[in-house]
């Protein structure tokens, strides 16, 4: 009764959907008992969230934060039942020569019944930088609920997701319910900071930690819509550039040397100027010769998710896109490359008149890759294009570009038995089929994953699509949380549910 008044207050306030009637047995039981200790989880969470495991600023007392961090969430796991390895990850040298530790990576597990199926879950445990100066409506740090919103730093980027697993986990302890897959855990506190070390540790417990994963369960997106779930099945890859032009490591006075120099900050941007034009088309010559050709059967997928453009267009505070129809957005999004620029180093930033010539200047900017391109390619393209315009100017000053990162694209084969036990359990928790969508942006660890374990991965998002993950007032509705915590106990169900099938069936 509590879950179906619940349910239907949700769909009230949110025009949220939601399964007909409660299910029966087992899962009725964990629905009932997440709704009726949903206080409890939100409470968990807010405690999670009061800790500032900012990975993204190298100080000490930061790293202090991580650490705290990852020890709360190892005690969460003990308390569960599992064993736990915190796996040290050395330190990480500064470019001042300052060397800070890196927080340790969790791996943990839970039961290992050789008749059940092995479900790992990957998560993050650090954030963004957040301050509450810089926009937030309400400190970042401290968990604050308006209008069924659950504001704060990491709500839903990742911390959220992570307790949300754990309480599906939780529920069926409470219940002494036997859980129907066994589990494994590995949680990093680097995520942001491009997870050091992490690839090197999945490497080394390939045939140890990872030898029984059955499938892999990633929850760090968002949906596609405020209301509707999704499962994600394909992202894009990134490669990040450096360019920098340099007269002079001081800065001049302009007074007494503009007019008679090269300045750098001119060369850079139109180094910048010459990579994208108005229409978000990429200058790089041959860049898009690699993209893999448009299907009938992908183009069908695309128009079968539910994206309401003005919906859209006002989640994200943007008055007019590049593109008008759906297709086009959600095929520039997913399936072509795009460049961005990020920014300048060197250059005067700062409120105020300052009459500097900067002497060196770095600008910063990334092509998103999709299937087949290819990074070493690439590098080679842009690397090209830009000394082809840099040699126009016929200027004085040194230019190098050199490539940061270089991170492949990763897709999904939405057959695998994971990608339909997720499609039942959605349809079981939501009362409808998921959006099957694609991510524009990169978690490097799912292709990591997938090439160095060869498991199914599967990209199980949580959160809507205005939960402004590494924006200001970042947030993850109380509802998706709640219901999140649902769907993943109704998905270890399926998965058991499928896994026995497979087990029973005739070779």
């Amino acid at each position: 009764m509590a879950s179906c008044r619940l349910a239907l207050l949700l769909l009230l306030l949110g025009g949220m959907s939601a399964p007909s009637s409660p299910p029966a047995g087992l899962l009725g039981r964990v629905f009932e008992y997440i709704d009726l200790h949903q206080d409890e989880f939100v409470q968990t969470l807010r405690e999670w969230v009061a800790i500032e495991s900012d990975s993204i600023q190298p100080v000490p007392r930061l790293r202090e934060e991580l650490f705290t961090m990852m020890s709360l969430a190892a005690e969460e796991l003990r308390r569960l039942g599992a064993s736990v390895d915190v796996v040290d990850s050395g330190s990480q040298k500064l470019p001042d020569g300052q060397t800070l530790p890196i927080p340790p990576v969790i791996l943990a597990e839970l039961g290992n019944d050789p008749k059940k199926a092995t479900v790992c879950f990957y998560g993050h445990l650090d954030v963004q930088p957040a301050r509450q100066e810089d926009g937030w409506l309400t400190d970042p740090y401290t968990l604050t609920e308006v209008d069924g919103k659950l504001y704060g730093r990491g709500a839903t980027d990742n911390k959220g997701p992570v307790l949300a697993w754990i309480n599906a986990v939780s529920t069926f302890r409470a219940l002494e319910e036997d859980l129907p897959v066994n589990l494994k855990f590995i949680m990093e506190g680097m995520e942001e900071a491009g997870s050091l070390a992490l690839e090197e540790l999945v490497r080394r417990e390939k045939n140890r930690f990872f030898s029984s994963v059955d499938y892999i369960v990633i929850s760090d997106n968002l949906w596609l819509s405020q209301r509707k779930p999704a499962l994600i099945y394909g992202m894009r890859g990134n490669s990040y550039f450096m360019v920098e032009v340099k007269c002079r490591d001081q800065d001049f006075h302009s007074g007494t040397f503009g007019g008679i120099l090269n300045e750098p900050m001119a060369d850079l941007v139109a180094l910048l100027g010459g990579l994208v034009d108005a229409s978000g088309h990429i200058l790089v010559p041959g860049i898009y010769d690699h993209v893999a050709p448009l299907t009938a059967e992908e183009k069908k997928m695309y128009e079968a998710v539910d994206l309401d453009l003005e919906e859209y267009r006002n989640s994200s505070q943007v008055k007019t896109f590049l593109f008008d129809t759906k297709e086009e957005i959600l095929m520039h999004l997913w399936r072509y490359p795009s460049l961005s620029i990020h920014g300048i180093e060197g250059a005067f930033d700062e409120p105020g008149a300052k009459t500097v010539i900067p002497g060196r200047v770095t600008g910063k900017f990334s092509i998103r890759l999709v299937p087949h391109m290819n990074t070493s390619v690439v590098e080679k393209q842009v690397e090209r294009h830009l000394q082809y315009i840099f040699s126009k100017r016929n200027s004085s000053n040194q230019m190098s570009v050199s490539m940061a990162l270089g991170l492949l694209p990763w897709t999904a084969n939405i057959t695998d038995n994971q990608f339909l036990a997720a499609k039942k359990a959605i349809k079981t928790v939501f009362g409808t089929e998921p959006d099957m969508i694609q991510d524009g942006s990169t978690i490097p660890i799912a292709r990591i994953f997938q090439d160095i374990i060869q498991k199914s991965v599967l990209m199980l998002p949580l959160g809507a699509v205005d939960d402004g993950e590494h924006a200001q007032n970042e947030k993850i509705n109380r509802w998706n949380y709640i219901e999140g915590s649902k769907l993943f106990a109704a998905f270890f169900l399926e998965v058991a549910q499928l896994h026995s099938n497979d087990r029973n069936s005739p070779a």
